[in-house]
């Protein structure tokens, strides 16, 4: 498959494609004519991808993290449970801030 192949399936764009395959998130093998060939099942990675991205993951925890998602039940250390704990930490602390973000600016407005 193609890299518009794949954008096209996944609903991403190729420069994003391109980026994921710089920091190692998809892979592709080239073929004689020096395109980038990625196997079918990188669909499937794209939008896992993109859904983690959406939760607020960084691209570097995704890249620790897709490959505990990977492995079988048997092969799991428990790294992507503790990965994923301390991602709902950050996500909790983050939303303490905006949520005193907000009741300051309420606060501001019912003042005015």
């Amino acid at each position: 498959m193609r890299i518009g192949e794949l954008a096209e399936a996944s609903g991403v764009s190729v420069r994003s494609l391109r980026y994921y395959e710089s920091v190692g998130l998809v892979r592709s093998t080239r073929s004689g004519g020096g395109w980038r060939d990625f196997d079918p099942a990188m669909v499937e990675r794209v939008v896992m991808i993109q859904h983690l991205l959406a939760a607020g993951l960084s691209s570097f925890t995704i890249g620790e993290l897709l490959p505990c998602l990977e492995a079988t039940p048997e092969e799991r250390t428990g790294v992507m449970e503790e990965l994923l704990a301390q991602e709902v930490v950050r996500l909790e602390a983050k939303r303490r801030d905006i949520d005193r973000e907000l009741e300051v600016l309420q606060a501001l407005r019912r003042d005015l």
